[in-house]
């Protein structure tokens, strides 16, 4: 009985409340209502994206990463090449750029399940610095440091195409990660979920009680790189360009300054986090070019003396049952 009661409790807190519609409808307004924003929504909803993808193993799992940026720029490049040599259907595209991010994370996750927090960093850290590296000998494949040019994207659903003021792109993208935002809920929501924080807090004492860790670590890493390559493959799909900046440090870095905006283990974080950052970035940039990272700098000085939960309370209506760690 108490296990149903339990299934029961965590199927409804992963249904969409009435005041997230109201948020997800707004954001799907915005291209509209402001179309000269269009491109830095959709810059927004795939950083956004790949923020979520990191809050899965940093704020369920208690896995810290330097090297998510592999599995976004792997799902990038498999999507542009797909698109350039096989076929432009973008959400085939997608799809192929998932799996290959799927399968890079399947394989990186046999080296995360040993080792200190230290050896995690450093190892995923590497694997992205591979992965670079790779991509600018490849030059042949990749385009080198000159990147992948040419990537032309058919319409989406054969009737929407890509336009310059980036409509299609911002909806294409939104839609993506509203997809993938409820998919989510629904195994942070679960027993699987459940588990993945019993990890997180005490992993000893999840073992002690019969749950298959190293099982678990290793879907949920799985999961995150399928996402991050799901938003890498956005970005050259949206772009029409890949280079190797997809596999630099900075995107890995950004993504975790973005969780430390927004908070970990509820996935409004990376959502509210990507908000933040982006537009902060793009106002500080166009009046401080070469500053703006100071003025960001400052902002998560602020943030972590006056306290995240001050600053992000109008967010917890989205949040309602939230786990997260502070």
């Amino acid at each position: 009985m108490q296990s149903l009661n339990a299934q029961a409790s965590l199927l409804q807190q992963s249904r969409i409340k009435p005041l997230e519609l109201v948020f997800w409808l707004l954001a799907f307004a915005a291209p509209v209502l402001t179309p000269s924003h269009a491109l830095i929504i959709n810059e927004i909803a795939i950083v956004a994206l790949f923020a979520v993808s990191l809050d899965i193993i940093l704020g369920y799992t208690g896995i810290v990463s330097l090297g998510h940026a592999a599995f976004f720029g792997l799902g990038g490049y498999a999507a542009a090449l797909f698109a350039k040599h096989v076929m432009p259907d973008p959400l085939v595209g997608l799809a192929v750029g998932i799996a290959a991010a799927t399968l890079l994370g399947l394989m990186a996750s046999l080296t995360i399940l040993r080792g200190s927090d230290l050896t995690r960093l450093m190892v995923t850290l590497g694997l992205g610095l591979i992965l670079m590296e790779l991509a600018n000998k490849l030059d042949w494949l990749t385009g080198g440091a000159d990147g992948l040019q040419g990537v032309v994207m058919g319409p989406v659903l054969g009737r929407f195409e890509f336009d310059l003021s980036g409509q299609t792109a911002a909806y294409y993208s939104l839609s993506v990660l509203l997809v993938f935002f409820v998919l989510l809920r629904r195994v942070t929501q679960s027993p699987l979920g459940a588990t993945l924080m019993a990890i997180r807090d005490n992993r000893l004492r999840a073992m002690s009680i019969g749950i298959p860790v190293n099982a678990r670590l290793t879907l949920a890493y799985t999961l995150a790189a399928a996402v991050a390559g799901a938003a890498g493959a956005l970005m050259t799909q949206t772009t029409g360009f890949a280079s190797l900046d997809l596999f630099e440090f900075h995107r890995s870095a950004d993504v975790l300054l973005i969780l430390v905006i927004g908070g970990t283990g509820w996935l409004y974080g990376g959502v509210a986090g990507a908000i933040v950052f982006k537009l902060m970035q793009d106002f500080l940039s166009s009046i401080t070019p070469q500053y703006w990272m100071f003025w960001i700098g400052l902002f998560l000085v602020v943030l972590v003396l006056v306290g995240r939960d001050r600053l992000i309370r109008p967010w917890t209506w989205l949040g309602t049952g939230r786990k997260g760690q502070s």
